[in-house]
C-alpha cells in the first residue's frame, strides 16, 4: 500500500545562480550593519586576525546549517502559506533595518577600547567562535537565511549566506574601521531594508498568483 503525501520530503538539491546571488546580497547587506560586524571589529583589536576569522567562520558555518535545516522543514507546508509567512519575515526584516540606529559601533568601541590584547590561537578561536555562535541565535541574519532556503531552494541558499557573512567579518577586520568612519551606516541599513521589503513584495505576489 502506498502513502501519497502532499509535499516531497526529498531535499532540493539544485543549484540557482540567480538564488544564490540573491542569499548572498541580501545577507551582506543584513549583516553589514549588524552586531556581529562590530563585534568582529572589537575582536580584531585585541586578537590576530585571521585567527579571529577563523573562529566567526565556524561559527557562521554553524548557523548556515541551523538556518537551512530549519528552512527546509518550513518548506514542507503548503507552498501559499511558506509564501505568506516568508513575506512577514521580510517584511519585519526591511522594518528591523530602516529603523536601526547603528548604535553597533559605539558597543565596538567600548568592547575593544581599553580591552588586554588576547594571545594564542586556541583561546582567539574559542573566544571569537563563542561570540559569534552566541549572538547570531534569532538574528536577522539567521532568520533570513531559513526564510530564503524556505522558499527559494537550501544549496544556493547556503552557498550564497555562507560567504557573505564571512566575506562581513573579513571585512570588518581588515577595513572595519574605515568602513565605520567613512561609509554612513544609516545608508547600508536603508539598502538592505529596500532589499528586504522588495523580497516581501515578491513573496507576497508568489503567495496570491
Amino acid at each position: 500500500m502506498s502513502l501519497d503525501l502532499p509535499f516531497d520530503l526529498a531535499p532540493d538539491l539544485s543549484f540557482d545562480v540567480a538564488t544564490f546571488a540573491t542569499a548572498f546580497a541580501v545577507i551582506f547587506l543584513a549583516e553589514l550593519p549588524d552586531k556581529t560586524m562590530f563585534a568582529s571589529l572589537a575582536m580584531g583589536t585585541r586578537m590576530r586576525a585571521p585567527w579571529v576569522w577563523l573562529g566567526t567562520s565556524s561559527a557562521f558555518l554553524v548557523h548556515v546549517v541551523v538556518a537551512v535545516a530549519a528552512g527546509s522543514a518550513f518548506a514542507l507546508l503548503p507552498k501559499p502559506l511558506v509564501h505568506v509567512v516568508a513575506a512577514v519575515l521580510f517584511a519585519f526584516g526591511a522594518y528591523t533595518l530602516l529603523r536601526g540606529g547603528g548604535d553597533g559601533d559605539e558597543d565596538a568601541e567600548e568592547a575593544g577600547g581599553r580591552a588586554p590584547r588576547i594571545t594564542g590561537f586556541w583561546r582567539t578561536y574559542v573566544t571569537a567562535f563563542t561570540v559569534v555562535f552566541i549572538s547570531e541565535w534569532g538574528d536577522l541574519t539567521q532568520i533570513t537565511t531559513a526564510n530564503l532556503a524556505a522558499t527559494r531552494g537550501p544549496l544556493p541558499v547556503a552557498l550564497g549566506a555562507l560567504p557573505a557573512l564571512m566575506s562581513v567579518s573579513a571585512l570588518a577586520l581588515v577595513a572595519g574601521r574605515f568602513i565605520a568612519d567613512r561609509v554612513p551606516l544609516r545608508v547600508v541599513q536603508r539598502v538592505g531594508g529596500a532589499v528586504m521589503a522588495a523580497l516581501a513584495v515578491w513573496s507576497l505576489t508568489e503567495a496570491i498568483f
